[in-house]
């Protein structure tokens, strides 16, 4: 019988066990054997929930910067929603629908694309088109479709598709 069978994600259960020993606020032998027990089980039982294997860390440079550049947008989307919200008039809104053509097809970088996206006030991941795999994007005050269409094509996909696209 292989160890990995039986353990099937020693990150994930190290982590539980971890959270577990802080949340009982103990390092008692019982505490360690129940958190390690629960530890062990949650990854078994768990298991059939995760049908892809987790993809192995690579390119951290890429991912900082792509991570750093989100923040700043996240950051700046915050003040221009708030300032549109506190003092533009409803009617001077122009709130859209468009559609990014995507090239990334890693699942994996879909869903970090998808939370960086929706983490970005103003914006939403609405869904892919299945037959042209575009993006559906909602845009609370849209003035140019372009732009948005290039921001997420540079700045967000061409790094995750040389983070995710070269596993």
């Amino acid at each position: 019988m292989s160890l990995h069978r039986w353990l099937p994600s020693p990150m994930l259960s190290a982590a539980l066990l971890a959270m577990w020993l802080m949340l009982n606020q103990s390092v008692a032998p019982a505490q360690i054997l129940l958190g390690s027990l629960l530890a062990i089980a949650a990854p078994l039982i768990t298991k059939p929930l995760r049908p892809m294997t987790p993809v192995p860390f690579r390119k951290p440079l890429v991912m900082a910067r792509l991570l750093t550049l989100s923040l700043i947008e996240i950051i700046r989307s915050c003040f221009n929603v708030s300032r549109i919200i506190l003092f533009a008039k409803p009617q001077g809104l122009n709130s859209q629908f468009i559609k990014v053509p995507l090239d990334l097809k890693h699942s994996h970088g879909l869903a970090l694309l998808s939370c960086l996206i929706n983490s970005t006030p103003g914006t939403v991941w609405v869904e892919i088109l299945p037959d042209t795999h575009d993006l559906v994007l909602h845009v609370f005050d849209l003035h140019d479709a372009q732009w948005w269409v290039d921001t997420i094509k540079t700045r967000y996909e061409k790094p995750l598709i040389e983070i995710f696209d070269n596993v």
